[in-house]
This record gives structure tokens, sequence and C-alpha cells, in this order.
């Protein structure tokens, strides 16, 4: 069974920092592109971040650029990200998700996590 399990979100300051952490199962890093993507209230869903592992290619957003890292720890079945100098605007839940082809889209995400809370406060 594929699964995806966030944790590490929680309340900061602006420009704070925060790291998210994605522990897999059911599959193995290299099998999939692994994204973070974010659900803010009253918006739709937006990608962030991918990494695929295979070739350690990411990708990133323009509005998260420079600001977060994403990285994957193979043995650990882990994707983590780290996200420094937050701001009130990336507030948001943020999911894990697992997908074959590479990019920030949604729609090219299969497997998702249950989300976690991030919330900046100015």
């Amino acid at each position: 069974e594929v699964q995806l399990v966030e944790s590490g979100g929680g309340l900061v300051q602006a420009g704070g920092s925060l790291r998210l952490s994605c522990v897999v199962s059911g599959f193995t890093l290299d099998d999939y592109t692994i994204g973070w993507l974010r659900q803010a209230p009253g918006k739709e869903r937006e990608g962030t971040s991918s990494i695929r592992t295979s070739d350690l290619s990411t990708f990133y957003s323009n509005s998260v650029e420079g600001r977060f890292t994403i990285s994957a720890d193979n043995a650990k079945n882990t994707v983590y990200l780290q996200m420094n100098s937050l701001q009130p605007e990336d507030t948001a839940v943020y999911y894990c998700a697992a997908g074959p082809d590479y990019g920030l889209g949604p729609d090219l995400f299969k497997y998702w996590g249950q989300g976690t809370q991030v919330t900046v406060s100015s």
C-alpha cells in the first residue's frame, strides 16, 4: 500500500524557518517524482517544489525559489522541504505527493499525503 506521511508543520513568525518531512512507504523514492504542494484557504492547490531522486533533479516555483530547498534521503525513504525566510503568504496546508512525471502541476501527482498545516504570523 502506498502511503505518504507528512510532519513538521507548525506556527512560525515571518522570517523564520521550518523543515517538513515526508516518509513514504509502498514504493522507493526512485520510482516517482516527489513534490511538495500547498493549498491556502480559498486558493487552488499549487506546486512549490519537486525532486526526481533518480538523477537528483529539482524544480521550484518562482514564489519559493531561493527560499525553499527540497532534498531526499533514499535510505530513510524520506523527502524534506527546508523552508526559510517564511512569509505570511506561505501559510497553507502543505502536501507531499508522488507521481510518474516531473513537474509541479497538481494533476501530475497520483498519490497524496494527508497534509500538514504551516502558519506564518506577521
